[in-house]
């Protein structure tokens, strides 16, 4: 192998140690068909599919959402959600934030 090949394989192996994702994608236009007090874990699954993370805050089951993707040769994203339910399953407050201002 030659110095150039060897050099292009380094660099393609550190371009690509450089890179990660965290979580799960999730279409965030879907997100504004959420209505407080109506929508259903169930309809929640159907519109964003399975949470990435599921929890309790304050006695309240949490579903999270989120996606970032890590890059040494592009600007990093983020974007996050959390659902909170009431004890019926239905959605009692919920937080959306992304690194993207034009969401």
């Amino acid at each position: 192998m030659n110095l150039i090949g060897l050099i292009s394989i380094v660099a393609v192996v550190l371009i690509l140690s450089g890179c990660g994702n965290v979580g799960k994608d999730f279409n965030t236009y879907k997100v504004e068909s959420i209505v407080n007090g109506t929508t259903t874990q169930s309809e929640i699954k159907k519109i964003l599919g399975k949470p990435f993370k599921t929890g309790v805050q304050n006695g309240q089951p949490i579903w999270v959402y989120e996606n970032h993707n890590y890059s040494i040769i592009s600007k990093n994203k983020s974007k996050d959600l959390i659902i909170t339910f009431d004890s019926f399953g239905i959605v009692k407050s919920y937080q959306f934030m992304s690194s993207d201002p034009a969401l």
